[in-house]
């Protein structure tokens, strides 16, 4: 999948990631402000999720639930991480064994535990309010 989109149409591209994705483990590439968390929010929200919350940056996961507080997703951002291990010590390994949607914002942080069945999504800037996403299924 490959598509060119604005802010306004994120909605319509999230649900068209959700339904082309092969698996659950999404991997967002791209460069910083391309609009990756806002993306992922679009997607939780696709999925049902009651409320995407505030960016994860200033951690360095953030949980989803739907309005009956099941678990369906977990969120990463993974630019701040100084080494891949630190992603082992906060229990990596347990959140991607779980049958949840899994989104990782800087997956190259983590290059070496990246499950193998993921989806790469890359965004890339063409302008101030245009991006172009390409779905690696």
């Amino acid at each position: 999948m490959e598509t060119i989109y604005t802010e306004s149409e994120i909605d319509k591209v999230a649900a068209a990631v959700i339904a082309k994705a092969p698996n659950k483990t999404l991997l967002f590439r791209a460069p910083m402000g391309a609009g990756k968390t806002t993306l992922i929010k679009a997607i939780a929200k696709n999925l049902g999720v009651s409320d995407a919350g505030n960016s994860p940056t200033f951690g360095i996961v953030n949980e989803y639930q739907n309005e009956n507080g099941e678990l369906l997703a977990y969120h990463f951002d993974f630019y701040r991480l100084n080494d891949e291990t630190e992603a082992l010590d906060m229990g990596l390994e347990d959140y991607l064994n779980q049958d949840v949607y899994i989104f990782i914002e800087w997956p190259e942080k983590i290059e070496s535990f990246l499950p193998l069945d993921s989806s790469e999504i890359e965004i890339e800037i063409i302008d101030i309010h245009t991006r172009r996403i390409k779905l690696k299924e």
